[in-house]
């Protein structure tokens, strides 16, 4: 990779700024694609690149892969402009104790689950809990309802594939309270699920139970109903201000009847750190400032109009969060009879003819696709598509290694969780493992041929379960296996630390370990770089840890390492 190119810090002629400078034709090449505001030095072979904080981000993560020859010392040091922070003083949250649940609960809850529902006590039921998945955020929830005075009825929004279980783990931790307010202890709560989007009255309950794409079109029902209290399962469901959804959540919660709001995920934060304001503003209103306010202080505004929390402000923003609204705890803090959870990266053969023929019809086909579309829509859907191409194409030419892989793993009577993304990929990994009688979750399925694949893999029926990626990574317990194996890659790190801790929860007594397998020559080692060996914007909010950056700017420079294998790998 010598040849690649160098990076400088110079004074440029232009535009008389401080601004970086890359020269080789490789560096110029990579750089036009991924940095669109740069623009030619003094000829073909440099490009100079505006110094902002983005910029800078991209050119380091260039280096990773593509090391540069540098020029220049102590060229990384930046100033930071200084902003005053909003002036609105909030009361913290005190020091949590092991609160007791109310009489309407059964079972027992851990300590650190107790602590959990003090949480839920002291802020009021206006609060985000955080925890790691496998903490049990459910049976918190449902503590706090069976604890806090006047919580029924209560509204449950949750993704569709988690509506049963919901409905299950109310029946199995609630009592009923009788109109007298006698606790029946052979009864539960009353629920429903509703499941059509027409409009019509609905029966009167304890607990109501919809997926998020219903509740607009059911927003005037339910705003009938005096919900007590609003519970929002994964709410990074609602991290986009703009959706229905959204709009239809924040419209209950500003109901006058609506005094608990109750956020639960343990990943609100998905790519961007900003995605994190539009659920404070539904479970805590003025917290973080509005919109504007909360952007001027905490975020940069990318090229493509993206706020991101800057480096500098993401320990600050998680000390707020977690000061007034967020509960956020590991397993490695609060389980400690919880073996830890150990990732590999497994380099595999892959079919590298196979992998540079489909390569090469993907980029034809989105140099053609950019140069008749209409729209900026279209160029960004071709752009997508491209990139699902190629992360298809990786999957296919690594498949028999995968398989051979998974069978290795098989022979010494584990039981084994394997993930996919594509259902191409997902059919082919069950038509060659056959043999094992495998358990499948994959979208599509009815709640019951879910629920029976579960139930059948973690009953020891079948010691193979394959699963996609999307559908199998929330709202279900696979804690029978110690191995989770990555066939394929998904973009967001969320999505593969939700997959992991279906296996990493409570139940587990077993170290687990995952495999990401990665195909030789392809792109996977890059996409496993950001999957596996970083940290996130997620976990300098989350965790007090460092990031580097988004992964949506990550993805644009895979098709431009594509553009760059084609024309080099001769």
């Amino acid at each position: 990779m010598k040849e690649f190119g160098t990076l400088e810090y110079v004074l440029d002629n232009y535009s008389k700024n401080w601004t970086w400078k890359l020269t080789g034709s490789r560096a110029v090449s990579m750089v036009a694609r991924v940095i669109p505001q740069a623009w030619y030095g003094d000829g073909p072979e440099e490009a100079m690149v505006p110094d902002t904080v983005q910029n800078v981000e991209k050119i380091k993560w260039i280096m990773e892969t593509y090391p540069l020859e540098i020029k220049s010392r102590n060229i990384w040091q930046r100033k930071v402009k200084h902003m005053k922070a909003p002036k609105k003083k909030w009361t913290k949250i005190e020091k949590l104790r092991k609160a007791n649940p109310g009489e309407q609960f059964r079972g027992n809850l851990l300590n650190f689950q107790r602590e959990g529902l003090d949480f839920l006590l002291k802020s009021s039921g206006n609060a985000l809990l955080a925890d790691e998945m496998g903490l049990g955020k459910t049976i918190q929830t449902l503590s706090y309802l069976a604890t806090e005075k006047q919580t029924f009825p209560a509204l449950i929004v949750a993704p569709l594939v988690t509506l049963t279980n919901w409905q299950r783990e109310i029946q199995k931790f609630l009592k009923r309270r009788s109109k007298n307010g006698r606790i029946v202890e052979s009864e539960y709560p009353s629920s429903v699920l509703i499941r059509t989007g027409k409009s019509q009255d609905i029966e009167k309950h304890d607990i109501y139970i919809i997926n998020y794409d219903l509740l607009y079109k059911r927003l005037d029902d339910l705003s009938k109903l005096n919900i007590k209290t609003l519970v929002c399962d994964e709410v990074q469901h609602l991290r986009s201000k703009s959706t229905k959804k959204y709009s239809a959540v924040k419209k209950l919660a500003a109901l006058e009847s609506v005094k608990y709001r109750i956020g639960l995920s343990g990943t609100p934060i998905y790519n961007r750190g900003s995605e994190i304001w539009p659920i404070v503003d539904i479970l805590r209103p003025g917290l973080l400032g509005s919109f504007e306010e909360f952007c001027e202080y905490f975020c940069y505004v990318n090229e493509k109009g993206k706020a991101i929390v800057l480096e500098n402000k993401r320990a600050s923003l998680g000390e707020e969060l977690r000061k007034h609204v967020m509960l956020r705890r590991k397993k490695s803090d609060v389980l400690k009879e919880l073996k830890e959870k150990v990732r590999y990266k497994e380099f595999i053969d892959s079919d590298i003819n196979y992998y540079y023929s489909e390569l090469d019809k993907i980029w034809k086909r989105l140099e053609e696709e950019q140069k008749t579309a209409t729209s900026a829509f279209d160029k960004f859907s071709s752009y997508k598509r491209a990139i699902q191409s190629e992360r298809q194409a990786a999957g296919a030419a690594k498949l028999p290694h995968v398989i051979e892989f998974v069978k290795n793993i098989m022979e010494i009577e584990e039981s084994v969780v394997v993930f996919c993304h594509h259902k191409a990929i997902h059919a082919l990994l069950h038509k060659s493992l056959h043999e094992y009688l495998p358990s499948s979750i994959i979208g599509g399925q009815s709640d019951k041929e879910r629920q029976d694949n579960i139930d059948r893999f973690q009953n020891g029926q079948t010691k193979l379960m394959i699963a996609g990626l999307r559908a199998g990574n929330v709202g279900i317990n696979l804690s029978r296996a110690k191995y989770v194996i990555f066939a394929e890659l998904d973009w967001s790190p969320a999505i593969h630390r939700q997959a992991e801790d279906r296996l990493h929860r409570i139940g587990q007594k077993n170290t687990v370990f995952a495999y990401y397998l990665i195909g030789n020559g392809t792109l996977d080692d890059h996409v496993a770089n950001v999957l596996v060996d970083k940290s996130y914007e997620i976990d300098a909010i989350m965790d007090e840890k460092e990031e580097p950056f988004e992964n949506k700017d990550k993805a644009e420079l895979i098709l431009a390492q594509i553009h760059d294998r084609l024309t080099t790998k001769h």
